[in-house]
């Protein structure tokens, strides 16, 4: 199976990082967690956006981005506002990692400077400042899986009363 690394440096709203670990359980993604956090992890709301799903969940948690970095090896890709290239316009390799910033300040420039072709974005209206972190995370991770076939993953649904012809 081909692994898909959703990464999130200092997140701060804790619904978001509990919608965002539902996605990734949902799609089998491996969750990592850069402190330092803006909630605590037993946090209400971050409990209750990931609703029952956190047993489906593989998540590590980081000291800051040295340690991250250091326990980590493939391709990242710095989703930002100020990318160069377009989150589609990418074909994403096995292992990869998607790395997003804190939802009022987004990612290291210095970061992004190094780094300028593994930097993307999401386009949107130049009025538009950004999209929400959860949604964001949403859809490039669904992008990456629909680029891989979704492997491992449910594809045909099924009604509870009825048969589909």
């Amino acid at each position: 199976m081909k692994e898909l690394n959703i990464v999130l440096v200092e997140p701060q709203i804790p619904q978001n990082t509990g919608n965002i670990a539902r996605t990734c359980a949902a799609t089998g993604a491996r969750l990592h967690l850069v402190r330092p956090l803006g909630f605590l992890i037993d946090d209400k709301k971050l409990i209750r956006a990931g609703l029952d799903y956190w047993h489906l969940l593989d998540i590590t948690y980081y000291d800051n981005m040295d340690d991250f970095f250091s326990k980590n090896q493939g391709e990242f890709y710095y989703f930002t506002t100020k990318g160069k290239n377009v989150y589609s316009d990418i074909e994403y390799p096995d292992r990869a990692y998607l790395v997003f910033g804190r939802e009022d300040a987004g990612l290291d420039e210095a970061l992004l400077f190094d780094n300028p072709d593994y930097c993307v974005r999401v386009p949107m209206t130049g009025e538009a400042r950004s999209l929400n972190l959860s949604n964001t995370v949403a859809l490039s991770t669904y992008e990456v899986l629909r680029q891989w076939k979704f492997p491992e993953l449910k594809v045909n649904g099924e009604l509870t009363k009825y048969k589909w012809r």
